[in-house]
């Protein structure tokens, strides 16, 4: 139940009895509450939640590789490793290769951690951008690469983002574009945060 507006409250050992002994007039302005519903009375909705999901399927031994002409193309992540907060809320589908949002307004903070190789790193780069409702796609970047001759580097694109009733409804694809040359992606991760709860 809400926790009406201005209400006062005094703390009481769990083994004390908070049944109400008064009159009926007297009952009917009292309640108790736990310490959970304070947590859904100051963040909305119970824990705010995250997600981690690892991808298996492209390892060092066999990456995922972007050539320059295939344009944009999902990253995959099969999610074969999840390990879910507190909430154990569904932010990320494999099924649809989709990032998910919880409800309308939310913020979320996105890490996709994944090691990338090129042959050529003066003239390759990734292009990355979600890909979704509405202006979603404005959230994107480039990553450059430091170290030629196949040699892998690690990366980390850190994102916040907020969800409207497009990306509740249907979610959005994480997209990568090789431009320059070949890339080559693996040992795939998505860290997704829940960071404040919209209604």
């Amino acid at each position: 139940m809400p926790i009406p507006s201005g209400t006062k409250f005094h703390g009481v050992a769990p083994s004390v009895d908070t049944t109400d002994k008064g009159s009926a007039s007297r009952d009917a302005l009292r309640d108790a509450y736990t310490i959970e519903d304070f947590v859904t009375a100051t963040t909305g909705v119970g824990p705010l939640g995250w997600g981690r999901y690892d991808d298996s399927q492209y390892t060092a031994a066999s990456p995922f590789v972007i050539d320059e002409v295939d344009g944009f193309v999902v990253l995959p992540n099969n999610a074969a490793t999840t390990v879910l907060g507190p909430g154990n809320y569904t932010l990320y589908d494999s099924a649809t290769q989709k990032v998910l949002g919880l409800n309308e307004n939310d913020t979320y903070v996105l890490t996709i951690a994944f090691n990338a190789s090129a042959i050529n790193a003066n003239q390759t780069h990734l292009d990355w951008k979600l890909v979704g409702s509405g202006d979603i796609s404005r959230v994107a970047g480039t990553i450059a690469y430091h170290k030629g001759n196949n040699e892998p580097q690690a990366e980390n694109v850190v994102v916040q983002y907020y969800t409207d009733a497009g990306f509740v409804a249907s979610g959005v694809e994480i997209q990568f574009q090789s431009h320059g040359g070949q890339s080559k992606v693996w040992d795939i991760i998505y860290f997704i945060q829940r960071t404040q709860y919209g209604g």
